[in-house]
């Protein structure tokens, strides 16, 4: 696992947390709900990507 990866999603949360917290402050609670929404959407498809490598080199190493 590469440190940049833990950095990306540090970085995604830490965003969507600020702009979660000041669209809620403004009463604009819906769209905090999205943005939070969307935030764990995008961490999501990193993941996803992630796992994909992780399958394909697990398959690569035992010849499946």
């Amino acid at each position: 696992m590469d440190v940049t990866l833990i950095l990306k999603i540090a970085g995604i949360g830490i965003l969507v947390s600020v702009t979660h917290q000041i669209l809620a402050r403004y009463g604009r609670e819906e769209q905090a709900t999205m943005v939070a929404v969307a935030g764990v959407i995008l961490v999501l498809f990193i993941l996803v990507e992630e796992m994909s490598d992780l399958f394909n080199t697990v398959r690569d190493i035992f010849g499946i």
